[in-house]
């Protein structure tokens, strides 16, 4: 049975009223202290710790403060052209950068540091394991760095049943307790998950329970 894409409503806005502290309050305190003229800082942990989520809710609270923000990846080519006005410049995947991409951020970073604007960055290593140039390397580990801790298993759950409560979907105990025992902890892939999940019970007009999670699975591996 060929699955059917369904719209199921706009993703919530990442913020950090909707994101789980659990180990990483240091993090999340100095991040909403920052202003424009605050020294860098760096973001590291595994895929679903909640890097991009944080940059995204700095992001908004600057931009409901007017202040205009460049924000730039591993998955944009150079050139790398901020707005005139700049207050925050920020970077994403920065592990992943290439030589030319280096180079703008490295470019960018200079001209923040001289204009006041905050350089705010992720990756999933430290700024010291970074294979980007030794320039941007020691540039991104010169302010505060903090490495992001994933959620233990029950703020994974809470934050599972938040996103199923939102959708006004119905995610049991054995449920859970499957995608959990048979999947990684990474909160990214597990919400990516629900919303398949979300979508293939809509499609079907069934309930979500472990057999249809099953067959999902099931399908999705014959059609890949």
């Amino acid at each position: 049975m060929k699955q059917i894409p369904l719209a199921i409503g706009p993703e919530p806005a990442q913020t950090f009223e909707n994101f789980l502290p659990g180990p990483n309050a240091a993090a999340i305190a100095h991040l909403l202290a920052l202003a424009p003229g605050a020294p860098p800082a760096y973001l590291w942990g595994a895929a679903g710790s909640g890097k991009s989520h944080l940059l995204h809710a700095v992001v908004e609270r600057a931009q409901e403060r007017g202040e205009p923000v460049a924000w730039f990846t591993a998955a944009a080519p150079p050139p790398w052209q901020p707005p005139e006005r700049c207050d925050w410049i920020v970077f994403d995947d920065c592990d992943a950068f290439d030589a030319a991409q280096q180079q703008a951020a490295f470019s960018l970073f200079i001209d923040a540091v001289g204009s006041g604007a905050v350089v705010l960055a992720a990756g999933s290593v430290p700024p010291v394991d970074l294979a980007v140039r030794e320039d941007l390397r020691t540039r991104l580990g010169w302010g505060h760095v903090f490495a992001l801790q994933p959620l233990a298993e029950p703020e994974v759950r809470a934050a599972l049943r938040r996103e199923a409560d939102r959708r006004g979907t119905f995610l049991s105990d054995d449920v859970m307790n499957y995608l959990l025992t048979r999947f990684a902890r990474d909160l990214a892939h597990l919400m990516a998950l629900l919303d398949r999940l979300d979508e293939f019970s809509l499609s079907t007009k069934r309930a979500i329970t472990v057999p249809l999670l099953r067959q999902m699975l099931a399908e999705q591996d014959s059609s890949g």
